[in-house]
């Protein structure tokens, strides 16, 4: 479904990515793993269109999609919940979620987009005509979740869906990931947690100074040398 070979990547002088590689299969679910500063979410953004790659390809369901815009892309049914959420905070829950189905294709079912997230997090109609910035940071990311899923996309990539949650918070999460996933939406995630990451996802790929280094299915990457060498040092 998305491919991504041979990526370069600047960031006005510094070089994030060096030929870094992924490919996720349709209904998969995908981990992007590797310490901090290692380009995760470089690649991600470099996907979305947020960020124009200096070489390198960018498939989707067959199609190039390198270098196009943002918008165009999310067109094509790709949907960026990006890291620490990003909602708008003045704005209430409702109209932050019903900004995610913006783009021709989702505008027409966006009632129904929106009673469906509202049965998969039902903080977004508890707390509907809340100011978003008044949620705490688990209910504000499962409203950036419910954004994203209002673009009604084939692929759904989320960067650091747990970062700063409380446990209860992340198995709640952890569980509704998966029923997206079950739904018939293909995943790709950031996670710093490796052994969450890997229990949670089929497969993974680590990055490492913006380079591809290993990846491969869950159960083989725990038991990885190279992996523990990349986490653990040594």
């Amino acid at each position: 479904m998305l491919e991504v070979s041979g990526l370069d990547v600047l960031l006005g002088d510094y070089q994030a990515l060096w030929g870094a590689r992924l490919a996720v299969e349709r209904g998969e679910m995908v981990a992007l793993l590797g310490p901090n500063g290692s380009g995760k979410s470089t690649l991600m953004n470099s996907v979305s269109g947020l960020l124009r790659p200096r070489a390198g390809a960018i498939t989707f369901e067959g199609e190039p999609i390198a270098g196009l815009p943002a918008h165009r892309i999310v067109g094509r049914g790709i949907a960026h919940v990006l890291e620490r959420r990003r909602l708008f905070p003045y704005l209430s829950v409702r109209q932050n979620v019903w900004l995610g189905g913006y783009h021709a294709a989702a505008r027409g079912a966006r009632e129904a987009e929106y009673q469906r997230v509202a049965e998969l997090f039902p903080i977004v109609a508890a707390r509907a005509g809340q100011p978003a910035h008044t949620l705490s940071g688990g209910e504000q990311q499962m409203v950036a979740i419910a954004r994203g899923l209002m673009a009604r996309p084939r692929l759904l990539m989320i960067d650091e869906p747990f970062l700063g949650l409380a446990p209860q918070v992340v198995a709640h999460l952890t569980e509704a990931i998966r029923r997206i996933n079950r739904d018939g939406v293909t995943l790709l995630f950031i996670e710093q947690n490796v052994e969450l990451a890997l229990s949670i996802a089929a497969r993974g790929y680590v990055l490492e100074s913006g380079r591809t280094v290993v990846d491969g299915r869950s159960a083989e990457l725990l038991r990885s040398p190279e992996v523990r060498r990349i986490f653990l040092g040594g």
